[in-house]
């Protein structure tokens, strides 16, 4: 019991040297600081450092093959994050035009059947124009689907809408 009273006076007595570990010294990732021999706070990875998601991200930034399977999953996802804005035929004619929002581009006009898929798997990654982006919310995979299933859209031979002209009542 002795020993054990005198192990815990030391081990407070250690811990509470000069220290203050509520305020530690740190550093901003530019600035300047004694640590390292190039005199900056940040300094590069070593050499063969790869991400842990760096597979997963080259994989997922792959087209997969086309299917009838990668085409249905693609149609349930559209229908679930694409028609609210450009409906179900891919005319952009959504109920968001209906509530105020920009009219989204139609997926049959010539300028979107010229286009790589990439480019839907880009947009629906980074946004474009008023359209946020999607990644945080669409895996890389059902990006691919949608992307997909947006040429099965196209290959429907719908013609591309024009807008109608505002009446004046």
């Amino acid at each position: 019991m002795r020993y054990a009273a005198l192990f815990a006076a030391v081990l407070t007595l250690a811990a509470c040297h000069d220290g203050n570990m509520v305020q530690q010294a740190r550093y901003d990732s530019y600035e300047r600081a004694a640590l390292f021999p190039d005199g900056m706070a940040m300094q590069r990875p070593p050499s063969g450092v790869v991400a842990r998601d760096a597979a997963q991200q080259a994989a997922a930034t792959r087209r997969p093959a086309m299917s009838l399977a990668l085409v249905q999953r693609g149609r349930e996802r559209y229908q679930i994050y694409c028609v609210p804005c450009h409906a179900a035929d891919g005319s952009g004619q959504g109920i968001v035009r209906a509530r105020g929002f920009p009219h989204p581009p139609d997926f049959h006009a010539e300028r979107l059947k010229a286009a790589p898929d990439t480019h839907f798997y880009q947009v629906m990654t980074n946004g474009y124009g008023v359209m946020y982006s999607y990644a945080d919310r669409v895996p890389p995979q059902d990006r691919w689907a949608i992307a997909a299933y947006i040429r099965a859209l196209q290959a429907t031979g719908l013609p591309p809408r024009r807008e109608e002209p505002a009446r004046a009542d």
